[in-house]
């Protein structure tokens, strides 16, 4: 697969249960870390780089398991939470992480039904054939979450290999949380946000055209089609869109266009500071680094000119504190 962000080709390679059977043998001594790793924030980092380490130490293949879709969608759908990368995102996440076997378990109403025992037995066990198992000190699995950190290390020694827990990672009073990034972004906190992922929040998607209002009045702007759910607050941010390999500062508006339209759809319209390329068709990452104000209507044309023009300004001043 292809790293966006970077361009260079990344080894992993993904298998799915229960579509694809068990091969014995297909990584030496697996080193696995469970868990969703939605974000791929602080504390999943710190799990992953222990199991990084503990495969490389022992001559084996560090791993990933996790489950598709989020399990919320399919107990609880109506309160499921927006997630934060799209499955593919994630994957090249743990690819970069050093990663190098992702197996993705399709969670259903029948694997949620599973007690913990059968669970273990059956996917970790006879599937995927560990010989470690690293998760967070908050990790629950089975039938009704009633398998925890105990129970797991119990069945390790029953069938034979070892688990091991990562305490979770703290930053100033609270600890790092999926739950805790994807509140800080919808507050428009996207720095805050940042700061516990380890990296600023991006989104995915492709150029497409827009309006062409942003060039008529001296600042063109690309217009985005996302595959990300979770969106930042209407508003003005300082962001980078990332193309072709390349990281551009650039400035981007989330809104519904009140100057323009009494009741727009929402568009992400992002204006690159020093360049002006042509973007249509282009697939492209866009990051959020800082909310710089909340979308407001402008009396008229001249007045949202000003403004974005104070925009690029107060961007630009985010960036000197920044190096792309």
């Amino acid at each position: 697969m292809t790293d966006v962000r970077h361009g260079t080709r990344l080894r992993v390679e993904v298998i799915r249960f229960p579509e694809d059977a068990p091969r014995p043998g297909r990584w030496p001594y697996p080193v696995v870390a469970l868990g969703n790793f939605d974000g791929l924030h602080r504390g999943h980092q710190k799990i992953l780089d222990r199991v990084t380490r503990q495969a490389r130490e022992r001559h084996g293949t560090p791993l990933v398991m996790t489950f598709d879709p989020h399990p919320p969608r399919v107990l609880r759908p109506d309160k499921a939470p927006p997630l934060l990368m799209t499955t593919p995102q994630r994957i090249e996440a743990l690819a970069r992480a050093g990663i190098e076997g992702v197996a993705l378990v399709r969670f259903d109403h029948e694997l949620s039904r599973l007690d913990p025992d059968t669970f273990v037995r059956r996917v970790l066990v006879d599937w995927l054939g560990v010989s470690e198992v690293w998760v967070g000190g908050n990790f629950l699995f089975g039938r009704d979450r009633t398998g925890n950190f105990s129970l797991l290390r119990d069945l390790g020694q029953l069938y034979g290999f070892r688990a091991e827990k990562i305490d979770p990672v703290r930053y100033k009073d609270f600890v790092v949380s999926s739950t805790r990034v994807r509140r800080l972004i919808t507050e428009g906190k996207v720095d805050e946000a940042g700061a516990l992922l380890g990296h600023h929040y991006f989104i995915d998607g492709t150029v497409v055209p827009g309006a062409a209002r942003g060039r008529q009045i001296g600042f063109p702007t690309a217009n985005l089609a996302t595959e990300n759910e979770l969106l930042p607050p209407h508003g003005v941010y300082a962001t980078t869109l990332t193309v072709d390999d390349r990281i551009h500062a650039a400035v981007t508006n989330i809104g519904v266009r009140p100057t323009f339209e009494a009741q727009g759809q929402v568009s992400v319209e992002t204006h690159l500071l020093d360049v002006n390329p042509d973007l249509y068709g282009a697939r492209v990452r866009l990051a959020f680094v800082q909310r710089l104000r909340g979308e407001q209507a402008f009396p008229g044309v001249e007045a949202l000119v000003r403004q974005i023009g104070d925009d690029v300004a107060a961007a630009r001043s985010v960036f000197e504190r920044f190096s792309l």
